[in-house]
């Protein structure tokens, strides 16, 4: 199987199954000298980690990142990170019953056609569970980022929408984010959320959700104008991320309804500084970071596995139905918000080190 592996100067290889031993990765391209620790890593993953509340799967795993290499006394070597987390909680049994089926909305059906082999306890590697190792990664890029660059790198995300329902932008506040279980920031929609989320779970079917992801504190100068631009890169480490369906940049579709005037991002000098009107482009202009917030939206389907049967097929070609059983979230998304963040991380740091190497 190939692409295993993200990245062009900082990158990473992940590895492992939803229901094998442990999943692990190695990061590479990390420069040396930077102090990274396992609990500066374990922060991210504890945000991502599945059994915190009522709206996430119920699976019950500790996610206790291990340092296996390329730190020592606290620093970096400048040689290959590889990080570990053991699987505890696996029940593979949950999926007896349908294992000689394919669940639609997953990669059953394509990965069985692809290989002629599968693990069907979970998904084996194509599960989210693997998305703990791109949280893992994630924080050793935003050490990369906050020593390369500085402390004003802030890499935040939070969920605008689950299934129809919307935050008001007028009331976004970031620090509401870790004041619910939902990373929302907008307190005055929280309960309503939370309702429709548990009527949603009661009637054994999921939600989709939106993801909205700034990284702040950005200079301008990082990507490159034709094929490695920087929105492109963010885009494709958005969509390589379980259950992504859509991407938007800036205003994204919305922008299809602006006049160019209304696009354009108008800029001004402020005191010798080039100030930006507005941030449709979503800090990307040519595929060129404009020193502005960073902005990408990201869309979520609704969870696959869910209690109400539909209609599929099973490995001989019989049409049957299924009911996917076991411990599953009612909106991925929601769990989806720490990964955006790992992988904008990861785009960000990788960009920053290719710009330095081309521009001194």
């Amino acid at each position: 199987m190939s692409g295993n592996r993200f990245g062009t100067l900082f990158q990473y290889q992940s590895f492992g199954e939803s229901h094998g031993p442990a999943i692990g990765c190695v990061v590479d391209g990390v420069p040396p000298r930077i102090e990274i620790d396992e609990e500066f890593i374990q922060q991210y993953l504890d945000k991502r980690k599945p059994g915190q509340s009522r709206h996430t799967t119920q699976r019950k795993e500790p996610d206790t990142v291990e340092i296996l290499s390329g730190v020592f006394e606290g620093q970096t070597t400048g040689t290959p990170i590889g990080l570990l987390i053991r699987n505890q909680d696996q029940k593979s049994k949950d999926y007896g019953e349908i294992k000689d089926k394919f669940r639609p909305g997953h990669a059953d059906y394509t990965y069985n056609e692809k290989y002629g082999i599968r693990d069907y306890r979970g998904g084996g590697r194509s599960s989210a569970r693997e998305t703990a190792m791109r949280v893992a990664a994630g924080a050793v890029a935003r050490k990369v980022l906050e020593s390369q660059i500085g402390p004003e790198v802030k890499i935040r995300a939070a969920v605008v929408q689950i299934g129809t329902h919307k935050i008001d932008y007028d009331h976004w506040d970031w620090d509401e984010v870790a004041n619910n279980p939902l990373w929302c920031p907008d307190p005055t929609v929280v309960d309503e959320w939370e309702g429709y989320l548990d009527t949603v779970r009661k009637s054994g079917s999921s939600a989709g959700a939106v993801i909205e992801c700034h990284a702040s504190g950005i200079p301008a100068g990082l990507g490159a104008p034709v094929y490695d631009k920087l929105d492109a890169d963010i885009a494709k480490a958005m969509m390589s991320i379980n259950a992504t369906k859509a991407v938007e940049i800036g205003a994204g579709f919305e922008a299809v309804m602006f006049g160019g005037e209304d696009n354009a991002d108008e800029i001004q000098m402020l005191d010798d500084i080039a100030e930006f009107q507005s941030n449709n482009a979503g800090g990307i202009l040519g595929g060129i970071s404009s020193g502005q917030d960073v902005v990408v939206r990201v869309a979520f389907k609704p969870t696959s596995s869910i209690l109400t049967p539909v209609k599929t097929i099973d490995k001989d070609g019989n049409n049957t139905e299924i009911v996917t059983k076991g411990r599953h979230d009612p909106c991925v998304g929601i769990r989806g918000a720490p990964v955006v963040e790992a992988m904008m991380a990861c785009v960000l740091a990788d960009h920053w080190l290719r710009h330095k190497a081309q521009c001194l």
